[in-house]
């Protein structure tokens, strides 16, 4: 398996720039699914502030479908900041039949990341993986999206559960890889101590926020990541959140993967004459 280079996408200002190099991003993470009750007490699903299908989606539906019939996963991405599992769980009778409904009207979506980011009991977790299997089959991609530090030690996380507990129970064997929140710690240490702690590389994606490199510093994190690649040949990837400001043009965001990639599949980089 390539190491994947992903995308976050949340803010829709559109992909024209990435569509014409659609072959350097393995997956884009469309952000973010959240659950509730309307004024009139009616459960909903939101795609941010918005119905799914609400027209203000009609150009991310399009380009998400254009993507994923040029071998590029399109991810759906739940949870996040917020409450969203809080709800779901609450209601969860209620709330995931939504979700399937979503899921199997755009068929174009090869799966969820479940980004939990408040407490939960980790054996709602784990009927949600396994409800998900049941429903879409083996082969729909599960990732979630830890902080770096819940995989570094085994303590309880943002989710207030073991993510080590949930790897090694059954449910685990369904997670296809982890996203990695490698906020302001995007380093070989990070991974090495990920690593350390007896995850398989191969599962194992370091993500970078937009905001911590720019121009003058994206030379180091490619640095970063050719040193972990090197060190771990089969090692998960690269993630970035998210697309529209992500490093080092922001003009044009849709370099980073054409970077990311070259140096995660050992091709001729550029990245300097770009840079400069």
């Amino acid at each position: 398996m390539t190491a994947r280079v992903i995308y976050y996408y949340q803010t829709f200002n559109g992909l024209d720039k990435l569509l014409p190099h659609i072959e350097d991003v393995d997956v884009i993470i469309v952000a973010s699914i959240h659950f509730g009750l309307t004024d009139r007490n009616a459960p909903y699903i939101h795609l941010n502030n918005n119905e799914p299908t609400d027209n203000c989606f009609t150009t991310l539906w399009e380009q998400a479908e254009w993507c994923s019939t040029h071998n590029t996963d399109i991810l759906l991405l739940i949870g996040g900041a917020g409450g969203a599992f809080t709800t779901l769980f609450q209601a969860y009778q209620t709330y995931y039949p939504l979700l399937v409904t979503l899921l199997r009207a755009k068929k174009n979506i090869s799966g969820v990341e479940l980004d939990i980011e408040e407490s939960v009991d980790l054996t709602n977790v784990q009927m949600f993986i396994r409800d998900l299997v049941r429903d879409f089959g083996p082969s729909f991609i599960i990732t979630m999206s830890p902080v770096a530090d819940s995989m570094i030690g085994n303590g309880r996380g943002m989710g207030d559960f073991s993510y080590k507990e949930l790897v090694n129970s059954p449910e685990g064997d369904h997670i296809k890889w982890f996203n990695v929140q490698s906020y302001g710690m995007f380093t070989e240490a990070t991974y090495a101590g990920i690593i350390k702690n007896g995850y398989n590389p191969a599962q194992i994606v370091l993500g970078m926020l937009s905001s911590d490199f720019d121009t003058q510093t994206f030379d180091a994190a490619l640095l970063t990541i050719k040193n972990i690649k090197d060190r771990w040949p089969t090692m998960g990837g690269v993630d970035v959140w998210e697309y529209y400001a992500a490093p080092p043009d922001i003009q044009d965001p849709s370099q980073w993967a054409k970077l990311v990639s070259a140096v995660l599949r050992e091709t001729p980089s550029t990245h300097s004459c770009i840079l400069n």
